[in-house]
């Protein structure tokens, strides 16, 4: 009987030590948030040097 129990003792202590493997980290995703421009930023300057051109043409 005593070594029933005593089995059943080192069984139960045995199991908790495997509980806790060893597992890789994960990371988490880095979100990159990129400004954008508004749609007259590239119409913006040709404007502004035809407005120039037509100025010093006059």
């Amino acid at each position: 009987m005593k070594k029933i129990a005593l089995a059943a003792a080192f069984a139960t202590l045995a199991t908790g030590a495997f509980a806790g493997n060893m597992v890789e980290p994960t990371m988490e995703p880095e979100v990159i948030v990129e400004d954008t421009s508004s749609s007259a930023g590239g119409i913006l300057v040709p404007l502004l040097a035809l407005v120039l051109i037509a100025a010093a043409a006059s």
